[in-house]
């Protein structure tokens, strides 16, 4: 099905949670209702024109659902695939499978990166103790161990800093199929938000820099020191990865930049099928957020324009920090942005708030 969808149809969603939420909202801008399914009622469902709660192994459920709709795409890389195959056996799903199916192990998706000719950490497979010394003469003795299935936002992984402490960390992760990851020395890290249209054609957002704490995204600042050479090389990196997926929608790309000197400067640290954290920031300094051209791609609407018009730096609310909303709402040039969560867990992403200043 090429032709777009007009106002009034219906784009479901499998997920919940915020970045669901986000996408409803900017659907209901263009006209557009959406239909969650999430095995958690979260704030999507607060927001959308309906919501279906039940188990993502139910794949009767899903098919069901998948009738009311007439495009499916999801908030997470972590659908199962089974439940994917069930709603594209009545519903296109965009971004297809093929995304999630890479994304969601980390062996594949560096196998994968790879394969492209795009440059990635030195890796090596680890299935059981037996794979751990020769992973560490493979890669290196200082790394990073990380399960190949369900890591996100620092969880599923462990730094190395010698062999002799992969036994120890890979008990750790309960021996879970993994990956040893090389430790790369990288100056800072950026991300290309990358979006593709029905059609093929593809855009991107200016690139942001990246700062982590506790192993979770802490800010985004557009611009990034990258230069403008780099900034064009980390486009054609992304724009390759998206085309060799066959991907609609937003795709967040992160990379580690190693510094000029360095024989290729850019390193693909992991992908993400579905808008990203380091793009909320486009919600405020751009004309057309990476949530609304999301879900025109997916429509097969036409893409928006993704310049911006402001400087931001986006810091995301984890925990207690949502307790700040009354002063972070009255701060001048402060765009505040909240989830809608009932509790404020440690490590649990509450909001964000985006800081504009005039563009430079």
């Amino acid at each position: 099905m090429m032709t777009a969808l007009p106002p009034g149809s219906t784009i479901g969603i499998l997920g919940g949670g915020q970045l669901g939420r986000m996408l409803a909202l900017s659907a209901a801008q263009l006209g557009l209702k959406c239909h969650i399914y999430t095995d958690v009622p979260g704030g999507a469902c607060d927001v959308a024109a309906s919501a279906t709660v039940g188990p993502f192994e139910d794949t009767d459920k899903i098919r069901a659902f998948a009738e009311t709709v007439d495009v499916v795409t999801y908030e997470f890389e972590n659908v199962p695939l089974e439940a994917a195959a069930a709603a594209e056996s009545v519903a296109p799903v965009r971004p297809g499978p093929k995304a999630l199916a890479v994304a969601q192990d980390r062996l594949e998706e560096k196998t994968f990166i790879s394969a492209l000719g795009i440059a990635v950490a030195p890796f090596a497979s680890v299935s059981s103790a037996a794979d751990l010394a020769p992973a560490a003469r493979a890669v290196g003795e200082t790394g990073i161990l990380k399960t190949r299935r369900l890591g996100y936002d620092g969880k599923g992984q462990i730094r190395i800093k010698s062999a002799a402490e992969l036994p120890a960390a890979f008990e750790m992760l309960k021996g879970a199929p993994s990956v040893l990851e090389g430790f790369v020395p990288f100056a800072y890290e950026v991300s290309v938000l990358v979006v593709r249209s029905l059609s093929g054609e593809i855009r991107f957002y200016d690139l942001p820099l990246n700062t982590h704490k506790d192993g979770i995204l802490d800010t985004s600042t557009v611009p990034s020191p990258l230069s403008a050479l780099h900034a064009g090389r980390a486009c054609e990196m992304a724009a390759g990865i998206a085309k060799a997926l066959d991907y609609v929608g937003v795709l967040g790309v992160e990379m580690f930049y190693l510094g000029p000197d360095a024989p290729e400067p850019l390193m693909v640290n992991e992908i993400a099928p579905r808008v990203h954290n380091s793009g909320h920031w486009t919600m405020d300094a751009c004309l057309v957020s990476q949530f609304e051209n999301h879900m025109r791609a997916v429509a097969g609407w036409p893409l928006g324009p993704t310049t911006r018009h402001a400087d931001v730096t986006m810091t995301n609310l984890i925990g207690a920090d949502v307790n700040h909303w009354q002063a972070l709402a009255a701060e001048p040039d402060a765009a505040l942005h909240l989830y809608g969560k009932p509790e404020a867990r440690p490590g649990r992403k509450m909001g964000h708030v985006n800081r504009l200043k005039p563009r430079s």
